[in-house]
């Protein structure tokens, strides 16, 4: 291992709370209790519920109750990519119709405005800056995938997105290799950690009620369970992404899936005039174990992919530690991209979990005859999804209580998915890793060939995954 990963801050939650510093962590639940609404999560999903039902009806009794403290899961160690990305949409349309699956999509495309509307009602400084999205291809079977993704989007409706050459690539942002890209305006990069803060901040301005220290251990019909009491309510919202799997009952689920990310050192003037990026898009590629980075508030490159893609038992981590080759893996996508970045240092290294259901669609659903309900399955694609879910959990809710009639958002395809819980074990373990080893070859295989066909070990992987 490299002298560099000593001096690396591994863990810690991650680096966006190493930077705004942790928070202090409201009180625990002290005994039995009552409201109208208790939630389940302290992440996005649950503090945008929390937010939009107390503003539509500031009568509603609301309790949110979280494991550890607001933003610990992947709402406070994701990539701070707000985009318009939606894991599900092409099922949806073969299930539904395209129609419904556009409406599903421009419903996305409209989120991204909105959290950064909300956030600058709120006075949230969460660094947003609306650059858009950059996904970039480097070899020729990226560029066929990202000219058959560019089409795919317009065909969503996605009228303002622009595909670029080499050239037009290089003006934005100076990746090596990079022989095409495209881009969306619907995107911002943002600091996890200070939007998911805020929003707790603003929630508990309204007067909801938010324990934390608090874990939850079994959720059934008008019951949430808890070491140090029970909240009863007549609604009861699951909103526990990658940590729905320790909640009784729930192991098989949504699969807890594993992201890594490293934050450099601030880049000098002279790195950043070498990198470009001027216009602080988010950036991706089209890889099959793809990257996803950011430029970030204070001059750093913040950069995630999958390491270690799972945990057998759908275990999760130790506060974001990293393993050290993982660290070095993403260190070397950095510079590989970036070679004028060679001798840049990695400063902080975390991972965390983002919930995968078992076909891969994130979904909404309020069950009318148990008052249970539940949003997530994002599969990496949660700071905006989320705002959009809890908008529509909202909706249902105020619907199924007689408070509202029924609404656009509840007419979305992805309301009352249902989808088959994940194999057993050791079935789920050995799947996730084979899935992952299998794209890490099938990129290399591809890197080699210089063929524009993708590689038909990703397309089997996709197949026996459950996302083709």
């Amino acid at each position: 291992m490299s002298s560099w990963s000593s001096s690396v801050v591994n863990g810690g939650v991650s680096f966006w709370f190493a930077d705004d510093g942790l928070p202090d962590v409201r009180e625990p639940l002290t005994g039995d209790g009552h409201a109208d609404v208790v939630i389940v999560g302290g992440g996005y999903t649950g503090l945008w519920t929390a937010y939009y039902l107390k503003k539509a009806a500031p009568f509603l009794r609301i309790t949110v109750l979280e494991q550890k403290f607001c933003g610990y899961g992947a709402s406070g160690r994701n990539g701070g990519w707000l985009y318009n990305g939606v894991a599900g949409r092409d099922r949806y349309a073969k299930l539904h119709g395209q129609e419904a699956a556009v409406r599903l999509q421009r419903a996305m495309n409209d989120t991204v405005d909105e959290v950064v509307r909300v956030a600058a009602e709120e006075g949230i400084d969460a660094d947003v800056h609306k650059g858009g999205v950059l996904e970039v291809a480097r070899t020729p079977a990226q560029l066929a995938r990202l000219k058959a993704f560019h089409e795919h989007e317009l065909a969503f409706g996605e009228k303002d997105r622009e595909l670029y050459g080499a050239r037009e690539t290089a003006e934005r942002v100076r990746v090596a290799d990079a022989v095409g890209s495209s881009w969306t305006p619907h995107g911002a990069r943002l600091n996890p950690a200070k939007l998911v803060k805020g929003l707790a901040a603003a929630v508990e301005a309204l007067g909801v009620t938010i324990h934390e220290a608090t874990p939850v251990t079994e959720i059934r019909p008008k019951h949430a369970v808890t070491p140090y009491g029970t909240v009863r309510a007549p609604y009861v919202l699951r909103c526990t992404e990658g940590f729905t799997a320790s909640l009784k009952g729930q192991r098989r689920t949504w699969l807890p899936m594993n992201s890594s990310m490293i934050a450099t050192e601030p880049l000098t003037d002279e790195q950043w005039a070498a990198v470009g990026w001027a216009g602080r898009e988010t950036l991706g590629d089209m890889a099959h174990a793809y990257m996803y980075a950011q430029r970030t508030a204070d001059g750093r490159i913040a950069l995630g992919g999958r390491g270690v893609p799972y945990r057998f038992g759908s275990r999760t981590d130790n506060d974001g530690r990293t393993q050290p080759e993982t660290v070095q893996a993403l260190r070397d996508v950095l510079v590989g991209f970036f070679p004028a970045l060679a001798g840049v240092r990695v400063e902080h290294a975390w991972s965390g979990v983002l919930g995968v259901p078992r076909d891969w669609c994130a979904s909404v659903t309020l069950d009318r005859t148990t008052g249970l309900g539940w949003a997530g399955g994002y599969v990496g694609s949660g700071v905006a999804t989320a705002n959009l879910a809890a908008r529509t959990l909202t909706d249902l809710v105020r619907f199924d209580s007689g408070q509202a009639g029924p609404t656009g958002l509840t007419a979305l395809p992805w309301v009352g998915h249902k989808v088959r819980k994940w194999e057993p074990e050791p079935l789920r373990w050995l799947g996730v890793q084979g899935m992952y080893a299998t794209y890490r070859t099938a990129d290399r295989r591809e890197l080699l060939s210089h063929s524009a066909r993708s590689s038909r070990l990703a397309r089997v992987a996709d197949r026996v995954s459950g996302r083709g």
